[in-house]
């Protein structure tokens, strides 16, 4: 199932009409019936206010119907990645039916700030792996390179973004799941 069908069948579950949705998510109604006929692309930012709009996860919209199993391997992790964005993310914990939710992200350094504001309170760790990334919580920045961890409340969070020319990658584990 894709994006487009997936966001249709959330809001066909909740008794929501185009219109509900899309003022809940400061879209217009014209551009949620595309995002569903398959026929536009939302932005990650997009994505994510329509996915608060209908009460779930983000990481929902590429979640399958599959039996859920303890271990993800590595080429059945889901992915998310959107046009017009150079951030992916791929889900490293089985499904987000539970607390904690775990995941790798690559930013390329020209996407700027990746950071979005939580609908409520969520408690964070990255841990950098390649290249170097910085994040600015409400009292400071922090450039971090390889090997290096932050751990913040997430309503603390300002900016991530890439630092120098290269593709930073880090590991990101946040308490309850909401992305």
């Amino acid at each position: 199932m894709v994006i487009g069908e997936r966001i249709r069948k959330r809001r066909t579950e909740l008794r929501m009409s185009l219109r509900e949705v899309a003022e809940k998510a400061g879209v217009t109604a014209s551009f949620l019936s595309q995002i569903e006929r398959e026929l536009a692309d939302p932005s990650i930012k997009s994505l994510r206010r329509i996915a608060e709009a209908l009460e779930v996860p983000v990481f929902y919209f590429l979640s399958d119907e599959q039996e859920h199993r303890p271990v993800v391997r590595r080429q059945e992790r889901k992915r998310l990645t959107l046009p017009r964005s150079q951030v992916t993310y791929e889900l490293l914990t089985p499904d987000l039916n539970h607390k904690l939710e775990m995941f790798i992200g690559r930013i390329h350094p020209s996407q700027g700030n990746i950071a979005h504001p939580m609908s409520h309170s969520t408690e964070e760790c990255l841990l950098v792996l390649e290249g170097r990334i910085r994040v600015e919580l409400a009292d400071n920045a922090y450039d971090l390179e390889p090997g290096d961890s932050i751990y913040f409340d997430g309503s603390q969070l300002q900016s991530i973004c890439a630092l120098g020319d290269e593709e930073a990658v880090f590991i990101s584990a946040i308490t309850p799941a909401i992305f």
